[in-house]
């Protein structure tokens, strides 16, 4: 297990990521994180848990249209 401890940014509060995790991730400075509250606690996460359910979505579309998608692609 991992741990990293909250510091004083400027006025905020914020957390350093071990280099493992960065490296693991392909994390740079500037990228966005994503922070999910759960039943268990903070998640963080680099993938936007809304894109994932705009991909789901887009997949069903994509199934039932299939045909027309393709003719209008023309």
């Amino acid at each position: 297990m991992l741990k990293t401890a909250v510091r004083r940014v400027g006025n905020s509060l914020g957390i350093t990521l071990p280099k493992t995790v960065v490296d693991n991730y392909h994390l740079t400075e500037g990228d966005e994180l994503h922070l999910l509250e759960t039943e268990d606690g903070i998640m963080l996460s680099p993938f936007n848990p809304k894109f994932s359910e705009w991909a789901e979505a887009y997949g069903k579309v994509n199934r039932k249209y299939r045909n027309t998608l393709k003719a209008l692609a023309k």
